[in-house]
């Protein structure tokens, strides 16, 4: 694969912008985030100090702050970080405590994210058909599937094919030619993009769409300021005809706010192709450079009706970063149960909210019995694409992930980059593995970050113990993030097994049930586990003693990293 000297023009002039980059402003704004951080921790030092005599002692303070955490609704592991933070450091710690949880500099993203998901929950309708078909499938399925539509607006849909790629290279592959199909609009949302080949050939093509008039929009994390674009890079989209922005870019100011990460990975074409998974726009991801051994990755493709949720994933995270109220078209509200913009596909339709009472029978409009049998004769079955965020205190990923887990007959097959688990999924993991189901976790052999990797073997003995089985992929570093069970669901996203993405990162997901490709995801999971080493209870006794002390002491800590 090769660029052609478009496209290698078109990397230069971010090569030198990161070159500048470095050497300015993203200088300039570590030094004073530093200076933030120093001045923020003197004066909660110094406040630490006066408080106690304030409140009549030490003591007081803590065993208040300690009632305080027990009665809180923080998660229970986050519960007992905190209050060994505050054990150790009383006070000190109780006013770090109250800092992070203040809000301080996300609350206004949250009100934005609630108005926006106010004013968008009814644009995409609930198909009766599709709901009626899947309730006559499997009563739990359809009760998991009104769950996620409490969440957000979250149809589950039956008109959708879904095409698992069992690598970076075979997504990459595959997105090339829909990029260059299309028609009207590309929107692009990832948490990583970095210069080099994989971004240089899609650059070229999205270069090329603007001028034949398609609409084009790219949206990536900040955190890529300081690691893989220049600060700039927005602008030197914008002279492509790019629209284009970052996600809570970092700026000389402490906030909360840079907790909340945007993890997820959207393409959206022309409102019927979506892709998501694991991969984002990096030479690593593909295997044209290697940092971690051979890198593992998967990624799915929809077509049809489903995209339309990955479409108003996209345009509500865009409008998240305006500063002023402006909204797309898409946001004027159509009459209730009617999809009727230029994103979300102009055609009206029938609907049902999932939350009411079932529909009477014969207002279908094609029985739910023909829908059933053309979904199980044509194997698209049903998708639910979904979506994660950390500013509304539902857990969506991680309950979707213990429901596939308390369901399970036969077997949880579940391949993730990080093992770094709160007390409620690695309960989920045993029960399951102790009720007789085959749990099996393929996890990296080579990590690419050394604190997750400790903290990943610190919860091995205990699910060995329950009878799960762990296996570490020794080519590489696996970063696919996937459950399958029992032939028939699977999830396929951005979200990873640790605090990170469960608490703290924008994600999002595809839940498939009875769709085609299913078979395909467990087959290549048994592809991989055959290229993996067996943990065992005798490796986790030879293990390394650094490394043991690191996920010992860290495990203590695990909430806050």
């Amino acid at each position: 694969m090769e660029l052609s000297d478009r496209g290698l023009s078109l990397l230069k002039k971010g090569q030198k912008g990161l070159f500048y980059a470095i050497f300015s402003r993203v200088g300039i704004m570590i030094v004073l985030l530093l200076l933030q951080a120093a001045f923020l921790f003197l004066m909660l030092y110094r406040f630490a100090q006066f408080l106690p005599h304030l409140f009549g002692g030490t003591v007081v303070f803590t065993v208040f702050m300690v009632l305080y955490l027990i009665n809180s609704r923080i998660d229970p592991t986050a519960k007992i970080t905190w209050l060994i933070v505050i054990m150790l450091l009383p006070v000190f710690g109780a006013l770090l405590f109250w800092y992070t949880q203040s809000e301080i500099g996300h609350r206004a993203v949250q009100g934005r994210l609630e108005q926006l998901i106010g004013q968008t929950k009814e644009k995409i309708g609930q198909d009766e058909a599709a709901w009626e078909a899947l309730e006559q499938a499997d009563p739990e399925e359809a009760a998991l599937a009104r769950y996620v539509r409490r969440s957000g607006c979250f149809p589950v849909y039956s008109h959708t094919d879904a095409t698992y790629f069992p690598s970076g290279e075979a997504k990459f592959e595959a997105m090339l030619p829909q990029l260059k199909a299309a028609k009207h609009f590309i929107f692009m949302e990832y948490f990583i993009i970095e210069e080099g080949l994989m971004w240089g050939r899609i650059l070229e093509i999205l270069a090329e769409k603007v001028r034949e008039g398609v609409e084009v929009r790219v949206m990536y994390d900040g955190t890529c300021e300081f690691s893989t674009l220049p600060f700039n890079y927005p602008k030197k989209m914008k002279e492509l005809g790019i629209r284009c922005k970052m996600f809570a870019p970092v700026t000389p100011f402490l906030s909360t706010h840079y907790n909340y990460r945007d993890h997820r990975k959207i393409l959206v074409i022309d409102g019927h192709t979506a892709f998501t998974g694991g991969v984002n726009l990096a030479d690593e991801y593909i295997n044209q450079r290697e940092r971690f051994g051979h890198w593992k990755d998967t990624a799915i493709m929809l077509k049809g009706e489903a995209v339309r949720s990955f479409t108003l994933l996209f345009l509500q995270m865009w409008n998240i970063t305006e500063k002023e109220a402006v909204f797309d078209p898409y946001l004027e509200a159509p009459a209730k149960g009617v999809v009727a913009d230029r994103y979300l596909d102009g055609e009206e339709k029938k609907t049902v909210d999932p939350h009411s009472e079932a529909p009477e029978k014969g207002t279908l409009s094609v029985p739910h019995s023909e829908v059933s049998e053309k979904a199980a004769k044509e194997g698209s079955g049903f998708v639910l694409p979904f979506g994660d965020c950390p500013l509304d205190g539902d857990k969506v990923g991680e309950r979707i992930y213990m429901d596939i887990l308390n369901r399970a007959v036969k077997y949880v097959h579940i391949m993730s980059p990080y093992l770094i688990l709160d007390g409620e999924m690695e309960t989920a993991l045993k029960f399951a593995a102790e009720k007789g189901v085959e749990v099996k976790l393929i996890l990296p052999g080579i990590p690419d970050k050394p604190m997750p990797y400790a903290l990943a073997k610190g919860h091995y003995r205990s699910l060995l113990d329950s009878g799960v089985e762990i296996y570490e992929y020794t080519p590489g570093f696996v970063h696919a993030k996937v459950f399958v069970s029992d032939d028939c669901r699977a999830v396929v996203g951005t979200i990873n097994l640790d605090y990170r993405s469960l608490y703290h990162h924008f994600e999002c997901a595809s839940y498939l049930y009875r769709t085609a490709c299913i078979p395909q995801i467990e087959a290549d999971f048994e592809e991989t586990l055959a290229k993996c080493r067996r943990v065992t209870p005798e490796t986790v006794k030879n293990e390394k003693w650094t490394v043991k002390l690191k996920g010992f002491v860290l495990k203590a800590v695990a909430p806050l990293l």
